[in-house]
């Protein structure tokens, strides 16, 4: 889906392309959110990324977050739970400034941010993880879709801003119309199996009872994973779980 093509009036060096037409083409015919996640990794590799995640999530309410995809080699999840990222992810907090797509490099360039911001992503870079890029999606409030990708190579061209940004897009927008249960890269908001099943059965209109049925399990049992999914999702009562299951694409809009 990437190909190459010289630079206008450059010295011959071939420079990367994204192919959007030839993505979203094969993006219908992803039927998983498995295909989905493969097609945009051999997407993106030609544009030195070897990593990527895809989801939903609330940056004051850090548990309320829905990953549909989490494509991070071990290396990585090593540094970024042994360096600073851990305990502030720089980012989540870019979110609180930016709304349009940017790089590592923005943030480092960025007197806004914290110095321990800056800091975290020279580190980053000096540890061979040096091209980042965040594509956010505002929903509403604290509530971002967000597609991040992670590379070893130094900071991207910037012509592939605006394509990479439609090719992520695409791809969220995708991972929420087929994500099913079991199809998540983590359990989405910390919800078992059991948990989403019933939640999902709330957002129809079923009771404890109809739920209960449909479920084959006890009434009792079934309010209880009700409750919980409520509790996990920061819900004030059923309406608000609700709503808040379309928004963050847990199930599909009724």
């Amino acid at each position: 889906m990437a190909a190459k093509r010289k630079c206008p009036g450059g010295d011959g060096v071939p420079s990367p392309r994204v192919d959007i037409v030839g993505f979203f083409e094969s993006l219908q015919r992803c039927k998983t959110v498995r295909a989905a996640a493969d097609l945009f990794k051999e997407t993106i590799a030609p544009l030195d990324f070897v990593a990527f995640a895809c989801g939903e999530i609330d940056i004051v309410q850090r548990d309320r977050n829905v990953m549909f995809m989490a494509e991070w080699p071990p290396e990585w999840l090593q540094y970024y739970r042994s360096s600073r990222f851990i305990e502030k992810d720089p980012i989540l907090s870019a979110l609180r400034i930016y709304r349009e797509p940017f790089t590592f490099g923005d943030i480092v360039r960025d007197r806004r941010f914290s110095k321990l911001d800056r800091e975290s992503l020279r580190a980053a870079a000096e540890n061979g993880w040096a091209r980042g890029f965040a594509a956010p999606f505002p929903r509403s409030g604290a509530h971002f879709g967000l597609v991040t990708m992670l590379g070893r190579a130094g900071e991207m061209d910037d012509a592939l801003r605006a394509p990479l940004t439609v090719i992520c897009h695409l791809l969220l927008s995708h991972a929420r119309r087929i994500a099913l249960v079991g199809d998540f890269a983590m359990p989405p908001m910390g919800l078992s199996q059991r948990q989403l099943e019933a939640l999902r059965l709330v957002c129809t209109g079923c009771s404890d009872s109809e739920i209960a049925t449909a479920l084959k399990i006890a009434k009792p049992t079934a309010h209880a994973h009700v409750e919980e999914a409520r509790r996990r999702l920061a819900a004030r009562n059923r309406a608000h779980m609700a709503a808040l299951s379309v928004a963050f694409g847990l199930v599909e809009n009724q």
